[in-house]
């Protein structure tokens, strides 16, 4: 007889407030109006509430809500992907000036199916965000995009203020974790992003809880920064449904602080680290915190120019 296997006990620090106001409500009525996605709801994010409904924020999904990849973490539907909205781009754009918002996260399905990636419509989405909010900063999110650097290019081409590309999980567990997608590749997307267009930050995030060691996580932090990535963000895997990976380790908010500490003395400008951080988790301090860094440096490199 198979034993069955046992699964890990949420901890307290991991319950979640429910916060369904007013400012929750409307954003949820405003999303299905203009027929849009966001990964919070497709991905089950657990600050939904908070960013809903407290920070009035959201993580927009472009080019449909089904995954061509189906990754053993993310609770994102796969299959076959609906046909391209030449006029999404247009709608998410409507909807980040009707929430009047400073700072816009634009993520996307990974669409393999497509030869360009996605790459122009995420382009488009970026051009029509800044044509009717010319102050609002945006940060985009892709996927790898197979590799191909004409569609990265493509992308940057369209100037985001901050590249986001996830590296998910430590170099060991990439293949068991993440479909089709490769730790050095990742690497290498973040890499060309940076020589590119090097004046725009990038940024990674990590999941840990999947049977990563320590010295895994801080092999992580050393690839990024090999890299040139300046922003990283470390949160707890949480598993979305049985058939999804189980978690192997719920890490305490001591040990979560430790790890922000020696993101830290590895030189990123910014990183959170917490049992909830998501990628794009309180996303508009970071780009501030990149913001006044890259002044820093600024002022640093006049400095001594005059000096």
């Amino acid at each position: 007889m198979t034993e069955k296997k046992e699964h890990l006990r949420k901890p307290d620090w991991l319950k979640i407030k429910l916060n369904t106001n007013e400012n929750y409500t409307d954003l949820k009525k405003m999303m299905r109006e203009n027929n849009l996605n966001t990964v919070c709801e497709e991905a089950k994010c657990p600050n939904i509430h908070e960013c809903w409904g407290t920070r009035r924020t959201a993580t927009f999904m472009i080019l449909g809500a089904i995954c061509t990849r189906a990754c053993r973490f993310c609770a994102v539907k796969t299959g076959l992907p609906n046909e391209l909205d030449l006029q999404e781009p247009e709608r998410v754009a409507a909807s980040v000036k009707m929430m009047n918002l400073k700072h816009a996260v634009i993520t996307a399905v990974a669409r393999d199916d497509l030869k360009d990636g996605g790459s122009a419509v995420f382009a488009e989405t970026i051009r029509a965000i800044k044509r009717a909010n010319p102050f609002t900063t945006i940060e985009v999110l892709p996927s790898d995009m197979g590799g191909v650097y004409e569609n990265l290019e493509r992308l940057m081409d369209a100037k985001p203020d901050i590249l986001n590309h996830n590296i998910e999980t430590v170099r060991r567990l990439t293949p068991r974790v993440r479909a089709r997608a490769k730790y050095d590749r990742s690497l290498e997307l973040l890499k060309r992003s940076k020589e590119m267009h090097p004046e725009i930050p990038t940024k990674s995030s990590l999941m840990i809880g999947l049977g990563e060691t320590k010295e895994e996580i801080i092999e992580v932090m050393d690839d990024l920064r090999a890299n040139d990535v300046d922003i990283m963000t470390i949160g707890q895997y949480l598993q979305p449904s049985k058939k999804h990976l189980s978690v192997q380790k719920y890490y305490s908010p001591k040990e979560f602080k430790e790890l922000w500490e020696i993101a830290m003395t590895k030189g990123f400008s910014h990183c959170q680290a917490g049992p909830l951080v998501r990628s794009s988790y309180h996303a508009d301090e970071q780009v501030n915190a990149a913001a006044k860094e890259r002044q820093r440096l600024g002022d640093i490199q006049a400095a001594a120019i005059n000096s």
